[in-house]
């Protein structure tokens, strides 16, 4: 027998689909596990009038897994207004992605791993040392993006004019890929022209960079720009300026929102559960990092950043065939792979309910996978960990509510979270 929130939208659903599927879509942003919890038990492949919601571990893996069949149209074409033409991570299985790819996962080595973590620490240090005298941070700009926007100047080196006019251009362009799904107009204009100031700034910036590298003595500097400038490719391959100014652009846009964003959330699902807390401040005082990154990761199962991940289906398609939940999904459906619904999926995930740092890689889904996995996972994991860890071993709490809650633009986005921090020395 269905749930609450079925039984709502069914009899919305007579009266008026499009207030129901507005409805639906509510509960996705707000109520999203208990809606899921709901969905996996009894419409596992929950089909509206104008979305389909994909809830199990195995039909969200099968949908990010089959990139020919389920593409990145959703959001494809949003990315390449602001960008100008074509980008390596709206598109699937063409020349331009497979080549793009490659280039920029040669350039973000896992070996940089160390010292992209000691980056992070010393920014975090940094803005909690400031911080202290207070007893107080607003941690997603003062700590999340500020060390987010040290990262892309000193590891991607990109800068930005300013971090904050940079920081201003990912969330323009973002926020209309991403979150304007109902194609509002002021967020479109926003994000074009935040995205053609953006490759402006970086076409100077390519410039000034390989002039200063080609009159400099001495090692080589070894920021993505720098080694990019470095790489000398093939004229066949078509890597041109502009095609580097394009993969330079997406180095902030896939990092600024989505590093701090995970930040948030684990610290959030952290201060939630005093037991499991205690044990993370604990584990924060090891210097080897492998004992306390599993409670981010744990944290991150429980509130992923990006919940839901989009694609549109390019031709008929049965989900999940041979089972009870065998459902066509037809071309040009607008799909909604929920990797925060899979990693609860009973039917994958051991005690899906229970924090267990020990878990298996392969339970938790929030780097994605396939196609379109994270490219950076490997430095983004490390500095997403450290600056958690700093934090932690500060004294955090929350603030009384409602302050101490965090505040999201369009329910995905953090832009205030107030954290109280211990004055005295540890």
């Amino acid at each position: 027998m269905q749930g609450g929130f079925l039984r709502q939208y069914e009899a919305a659903l007579g009266e008026n689909p499009a207030s129901a599927v507005v409805q639906a879509h509510g509960w996705m942003r707000t109520q999203w596990r208990d809606f899921f919890a709901e969905l996996r038990e009894h419409r596992p492949v929950f089909v509206t009038p104008a979305f389909t919601v994909v809830t199990t571990y195995a039909d969200v893996r099968e949908v990010l897994s089959l990139e020919r069949v389920f593409s990145v149209r959703a959001f494809g074409p949003r990315l390449e207004a602001a960008l100008g033409g074509p980008f390596m991570l709206s598109r699937d299985a063409t020349p331009v992605n497979w080549r793009e790819k490659g280039l920029m996962q040669a350039m973000l080595r896992p070996e940089d791993v160390e010292a992209v973590r000691k980056l992070a620490g010393r920014a975090a240090d940094e803005a909690l040392d400031a911080a202290a005298p207070l007893g107080r941070i607003e941690a997603v700009h003062e700590l999340f993006r500020h060390v987010a926007l040290r990262v892309c100047a000193d590891y991607f080196g990109v800068p930005g004019p300013t971090p904050a006019q940079l920081g201003a251009w990912t969330r323009a362009i973002i926020v209309d890929g991403f979150a304007n799904y109902l194609g509002d107009p002021a967020l479109r204009e926003a994000g074009e022209r935040a995205g053609a100031d953006l490759l402006g700034y970086l076409r100077v910036l390519l410039k000034e960079r390989r002039a200063a590298i080609a009159a400099a003595t001495g090692p080589p500097p070894q920021d993505i720009v720098a080694r990019l400038i470095r790489t000398r490719l093939p004229d066949e391959l078509g890597v041109d300026d502009e095609r580097l100014i394009v993969n330079l652009a997406g180095l902030p846009l896939g990092w600024v929102e989505s590093g701090p964003g995970a930040m948030a959330e684990a610290v959030e699902q952290l201060l939630l559960r005093p037991q499991v807390l205690a044990a993370a401040v604990e584990a924060a005082d090891d210097p080897d990092p492998g004992r306390f990154d599993p409670y981010v990761w744990e944290a991150l199962r429980f509130s992923p950043f990006f919940k839901l991940i989009p694609r549109v289906c390019e031709q008929d398609h049965v989900l999940a065939a041979g089972t009870p939940r065998q459902t066509l999904i037809p071309a040009g459906t607008f799909v909604l792979a929920a990797p925060c619904s899979a990693m609860f999926d009973a039917g994958a995930v051991e005690s899906p309910e229970e924090f267990r740092t020990a878990r298996p890689h392969h339970e938790r889904l929030f780097f994605g996978m396939g196609h379109h996995a994270c490219l950076g996972a490997d430095p983004a994991a490390a500095v997403v960990c450290e600056v958690v860890r700093r934090l932690l071993r500060r004294g955090v709490a929350s603030l009384p509510s409602p302050e101490g809650d965090p505040v999201r633009l369009a329910h995905t986005f953090p832009d205030s979270y107030r954290l109280a921090l211990r004055t005295e020395a540890r």
